[in-house]
């Protein structure tokens, strides 16, 4: 890679990070396929996905690791598209954390500054107002062997933010981690990141980190991002059967639109006892094939069928699972067809609950289900 002044471009106030038309090939590979994205300014963003989608390249690219093969990566109207990674205004949070074993938790920190040639007085006054702030002054002599998954953790984050970036990128940020504390760390880190006010990308194939950490979300397969959106657009309103079984766990129906109106359509589905109704219209023509995702938490499972005439099925209970809040059950509907609905604990307790082997009718709102195109 060569190296060369950053150039600026003029670019809209609110469009941090731009990536235009970006392209990485090995060989025969296409790992990213003419990606663009914009980032806004101080927001969490996570590119989220299965292993081998391209997220880490595009991170990779962000940092200066990897050119792209074609295409532009924009930093607040700077040009970084040949710039070398020591040149960039950007930091990286490894997976790994990668801190030197032999070097204090204090030293680890100041790495960084000293490479740069900071003052002495400067650099302590940045390490520790960054160790405050990572909650971690009080083991700056320690070594990170001496330290707990999260210490460690806290520690790169430091050693990340200690240098001021605009841009700051996160891979896989929870991975070593234990499940336990996990969460409480997202949540942690998130109020550290909003208190800087720094800029983020992070890499994630974990849906719930996306959607507990991120602002707003890219899912990505194949070198592409498939959508964009905030952690409750691309939940609520998947706009592919991709999307849909990737973010969350959904139910899947076939059916073909047999009435098709402004404000409703009505599918028929071989796999349920009455048609699908949905309070909206779609762009889909009548006539056409079309998946209906639903999700678990949106269905209610009854031991007596509803009046209603459209969103009903029946079938057997095959499986319970108590979840804590709720009970997750596994019905086989009498097309065979076997579905997850998530049913509140509160609900439970008000009635009989079915059990596994009980026939029962599975129903929901008109408003609760996503048209997608086949």
């Amino acid at each position: 890679m060569t190296d060369r002044h950053l150039s600026v471009v003029t670019s809209d106030a609110d469009e941090f990070v731009n990536l235009v038309d970006v392209v990485k090939i090995f060989g025969d590979t296409v790992a990213v396929k003419s990606v663009n994205l914009t980032v806004r300014r101080n927001e969490i963003f996570a590119l989220l996905g299965s292993s081998g989608c391209g997220k880490s390249t595009l991170l990779r690219m962000l940092a200066g690791f990897e050119a792209p093969t074609s295409g532009k990566i924009l930093l607040d109207g700077m040009d970084l598209t040949g710039v070398a990674p020591y040149k960039r205004p950007v930091n990286m949070m490894f997976q790994s954390y990668a801190l030197f074993p032999h070097m204090t938790v204090e030293s680890n920190v100041a790495y960084g500054l000293k490479q740069e040639g900071v003052d002495r007085q400067e650099i302590h006054d940045r390490v520790f107002a960054a160790l405050d702030l990572v909650q971690m002054a009080g083991y700056a002599r320690r070594k990170p062997s001496q330290l707990s998954g999260g210490q460690q953790q806290r520690v790169a984050l430091a050693r990340s933010l200690v240098k001021r970036p605009k841009l700051l990128l996160l891979d896989e940020p929870m991975s070593a981690l234990d499940k336990q504390i996990r969460q409480k760390t997202q949540i942690e880190l998130v109020r550290i990141l909003d208190q800087v006010g720094v800029t983020c990308v992070m890499v994630t194939h974990d849906q719930e980190e996306a959607m507990t950490m991120a602002s707003r979300i890219a899912v990505m397969t194949e070198g592409q991002i498939v959508q964009t959106g905030t952690p409750q657009e691309v939940y609520m309103f998947p706009n592919s059967r991709f999307v849909a079984g990737f973010i969350g766990s959904t139910n899947i129906f076939t059916g073909t639109i047999v009435v098709d109106e402004p404000d409703h359509i009505v599918i028929e589905s071989d796999e349920l006892m009455r048609p699908l109704f949905v309070n909206h219209g779609v762009s889909e023509p009548l006539g056409m094939e079309v998946f209906v995702s639903i999700r678990p938490e949106q269905i209610r499972v009854l031991i007596d069928q509803p009046d209603d005439e459209t969103n009903i099925g029946h079938g057997m209970v095959t499986h319970v699972a108590w979840m804590g809040s709720y009970t997750l059950y596994q019905i086989r509907l009498d097309s065979g067809k076997i579905i997850e609905a998530s049913v509140p604990g509160i609900e439970l307790a008000q009635e009989n609950a079915p059990g596994i082997d009980d026939e029962v009718f599975v129903t929901w709102g008109p408003d609760s289900a996503t048209v997608l195109p086949s």
